[in-house]
């Protein structure tokens, strides 16, 4: 008895060692450092900043700071996607514009437990994108930026567009969401359907079915959201091509050098509040196909084939439908949902096109 007490002792005490060491490395692993450059004119900054009495956060990648500016309007709303560029070494929009990604009031970097959420609204943060804007123009000499939405933040990029054309070059939207009716419900539901028919996988076929409902005029409707996205990552439409939630979003967030201990854990606590908002109530029961239909200033749609968490038929059926200036739908190939960083050649080359236009 005693030997087994002795046993079970150094089997404890080395499991708890191993775990100081783990979390020891994690932390050498999150020093909260971004991309740096050796360029003459180059620009790299990370900080939180009061926008409108709120904390807003900033990361500032530029290899040349003489080249645009491109404000990054980060998904969710409420999810910080600076992870991405720090995990995807490739992508290097920085060589052409000086890239603004942008943590909105709260969110993100400038996640603070004690904000009072109920600032969280629709017109807070439109008059936010104003200000950051205006920041930005005055701070790099800019008569106009160019501004870009991913997923989330195509909600609030596409609003500003609209209302603030005289600020913008252009618009260019990766991941446009585009409506939450049941169009867009179907057109995951056919491609999922399809993924796991061709893979006979029955457990996740009943799943589907137990998710959705039928309504009159034979369209899907999702009943359990967070079960239909977890079933669309299976299929392979999700965030990354290919990669469940866990290996394209949560590892990288883990191991990431971009943010501190701090910052990974207030991560999911920000983008879960988000989800509580005004601004959150606010962006429910939206069809731009019939809300906003003319843009003053040119815009630009990416999509990846693969993605099916905003259907890349939905954004090319609204660049079709919207009058603007010049317009443009681009789908890249061998990704989903975040075609800049999953295809960073293909997708730039595409921004670089745009960019020679003005």
């Amino acid at each position: 008895m005693k030997k087994a007490g002795k046993t079970f002792m150094i089997i404890f005490l080395g499991v708890i060692i191993l775990i100081f060491v783990l979390l020891l490395i994690w932390v050498l692993l999150s020093p909260g450092k971004i991309r740096e450059y050796t360029e003459e004119k180059s620009l790299s900054e990370k900080f939180v900043t009061d926008i409108n009495g709120s904390p807003n956060g900033f990361f500032i990648n530029s290899k040349n700071t003489d080249n645009p500016v491109l404000l990054f309007v980060s998904s969710g709303p409420g999810t910080d996607d600076y992870v991405f560029t720090d995990k995807y070494k490739d992508m290097d929009l920085e060589k052409y514009f000086t890239v603004v990604y942008w943590d909105y009031r709260d969110m993100g970097i400038a996640y603070d437990r004690d904000y009072d959420t109920s600032e969280i609204t629709l017109d807070n943060i439109m008059q936010d994108v104003h200000s950051v804007t205006a920041y930005l123009k005055e701070r790099f000499s800019k008569d106009k930026i160019y501004i870009m939405g991913f997923s989330g933040g195509t909600h609030i990029a596409l609003r500003a567009a609209e209302m603030y054309p005289e600020d913008y070059i252009a618009l260019i939207n990766m991941a446009q969401c585009v409506t939450d009716s049941p169009d867009n419900d179907t057109l995951m539901y056919d491609f999922m359907k399809g993924v796991f028919t061709k893979r006979n996988d029955k457990k996740a076929l009943k799943k589907l079915e137990a998710s959705v409902e039928v309504n009159e005029e034979g369209k899907v409707v999702c009943k359990d959201w967070y079960n239909y996205v977890y079933l669309l990552h299976d299929a392979g439409g999700g965030t990354i091509y290919n990669k469940t939630e866990f290996e394209g979003v949560a590892l990288p967030i883990l191991f990431c050098r971009c943010y501190t201990v701090k910052e990974k854990l207030s991560y999911v606590p920000g983008m879960k509040m988000y989800r509580t908002t005004q601004l959150s109530k606010e962006l429910d029961n939206f069809d731009y196909r019939k809300e906003i239909k003319k843009l003053e200033i040119p815009a630009y749609f990416i999509s990846g084939e693969y993605d099916y968490n905003c259907p890349w038929e939905l954004a090319e059926e609204y660049n079709n439908i919207l009058e603007a200036p010049d317009k443009g739908f681009y789908k890249i190939s061998d990704s989903a949902h975040s075609p800049l960083w999953e295809n960073p050649e293909e997708t730039i080359k595409v921004l670089k096109e745009i960019r020679e236009k003005y």
